[in-house]
């Protein structure tokens, strides 16, 4: 890969000079004379570093550095002089320069100063194309669907991810409540700073305490030494709190007064921590039936639904069945290193007509597990799982002789990969009654 390095200088010579030597060692060359003129070069080109002069005719390349670096974070400058000075050196560096050198006293070293700066900017590139991807996955665009349910619940997630307010997001298990939670903190001004989940209903109220809030060595058998809770480690960004209605009502009181206050004590401990968080929590049970119940704080619900997105089930929005299914066989042809070309349209009307109880989760697991199982390069309506069948024979066929034989052919016709003569061993059936069934069922 050839690396293009732009030098401003206003002295033709002197650029003309250091550009054949840095062309020698394999780098594409620009010149430009004037921090306008290098401007227009940077608007069109791919620049990887930057060699400037301070004194230019229409600035200062001190300056111009700090502009360099406010306009592209991964590009590189290193600031030349003929009349070096200390205080320049300091501000160049405070300006985001790689490096600053005195035209004449540092030419030995420019070459190698070169090849670092060129490795730092190919290390910026990649942390930044990382930090695209991630924030690709978790943002928005990652929200697959087309139905007036889902882009509802998003475009109102939109609007509330920028302001700091407590989000309570509610909707059955498996609706993509936590896929949520992470796109509003993808997409809101805590985003450069940790995003910590925890499932409310995976530990028993004394762990659970500890986990959120941490403790000190000795507050309880086994606490050997002190320990960060989530609360802290997700100071400055956003904590997840799933499953809140399986909360303790004990420690629900512990969690209002951090939400509040933005204070807490760790297990074991008398000193008071400050903290400050955006929470985010989600439950697929009724809050209110619980408040009724005496199972959860009226005074903590109304904290902590602020703002309250339900999310739709899958069942009510079957139009982007189609969609999730092709996106899931994508992910899962990377992830299992398949090559499934596509899904029949037999098995994606038969997925439309599901009653998904498992909701988005359901259908990314069945995707998941007819890859793994698959022998061809399409999914098709006879891999399905016995169950999915069973949940989709309608009330006239009233699981018929005919159906079920249907089904129990194609299965065992596949498994057997066409070979008639071990099909029908199988099925423990004459080969004269295979070829009758399958022309019958129209199994090819």
């Amino acid at each position: 890969m050839q690396f293009s390095i732009l030098i401003i200088d206003d002295e033709p010579k002197l650029r003309e000079l250091m550009g054949r030597i840095l062309q020698l060692e394999g780098y594409h060359i620009l010149e430009a004379g004037t921090i306008a003129e290098a401007n227009r070069i940077l608007d069109r080109e791919e620049i990887t570093l930057v060699l400037s002069d301070v004194r230019l005719p229409d600035g200062n390349g001190v300056n111009y550095c700090a502009d360099l670096k406010l306009r592209f974070p991964a590009l590189e400058v290193i600031v030349l002089t003929a009349y070096g000075t200390i205080a320049d050196g300091v501000k160049a560096i405070q300006n985001g320069a790689f490096d600053y050198l005195t035209k004449g006293d540092d030419n030995d070293r420019i070459l190698p100063l070169v090849s670092k700066a060129i490795d730092k900017a190919q290390l910026q590139l990649r942390v930044l194309a990382l930090e695209k991807r991630v924030g690709q996955k978790y943002s928005f665009e990652s929200v697959t669907g087309n139905s007036a349910a889902i882009k509802s619940a998003i475009a109102m997630a939109k609007k509330v991810a920028v302001t700091d307010a407590t989000v309570l997001l509610l909707g059955e298990t498996g609706t993509g409540k936590e896929v949520f939670a992470q796109s509003v903190h993808q997409e809101s001004k805590r985003k450069q700073k940790p995003f910590v989940a925890i499932n409310c209903s995976a530990f028993s109220r004394d762990i659970l305490e500890s986990e959120l809030f941490g403790h000190k060595a000795g507050a309880f058998t086994g606490a050997l030494k002190d320990k960060k809770g989530l609360v802290e480690e997700a100071h400055g960004g956003t904590l997840f709190l799933d499953e809140i209605g399986e909360m303790a009502p004990e420690l629900q009181a512990k969690l209002l007064r951090v939400i509040e206050c933005g204070e807490y004590i760790k297990v074991g401990d008398t000193k008071t921590q400050v903290v400050n968080l955006r929470y985010i929590a989600a439950t697929n049970r009724n809050l209110k039936e619980e408040i009724t119940n005496g199972h959860f704080r009226e005074d903590l619900y109304y904290r902590l639904s602020v703002f309250k997105i339900t999310l739709p089930a899958l069942r009510d929005r079957k139009e982007d069945i189609e969609q999730l299914a092709n996106t899931y066989l994508k992910e899962f042809n990377v992830k299992l290193n398949s090559r499934i070309k596509s899904i029949s349209p037999q098995l994606l009307n038969k997925l439309s007509k599901l009653s998904w109880k498992g909701n988005i989760r359901e259908l990314k697991n069945l995707i998941e597990r007819l890859v793994i199982l698959a022998d061809g390069d399409v999914l098709n309506e006879e891999d399905l799982p016995w169950e999915y069948h069973l949940e989709t024979i309608s009330e006239s066929s009233s699981l018929s002789l005919a159906t079920m034989e249907k089904l129990h052919i194609s299965k065992v016709w596949k498994l057997c990969k066409g070979n008639k003569t071990e099909a029908a061993h199988l099925l423990n059936i004459g080969l004269t009654t295979l070829y009758r069934k399958l022309e019958e069922y129209q199994i090819c």
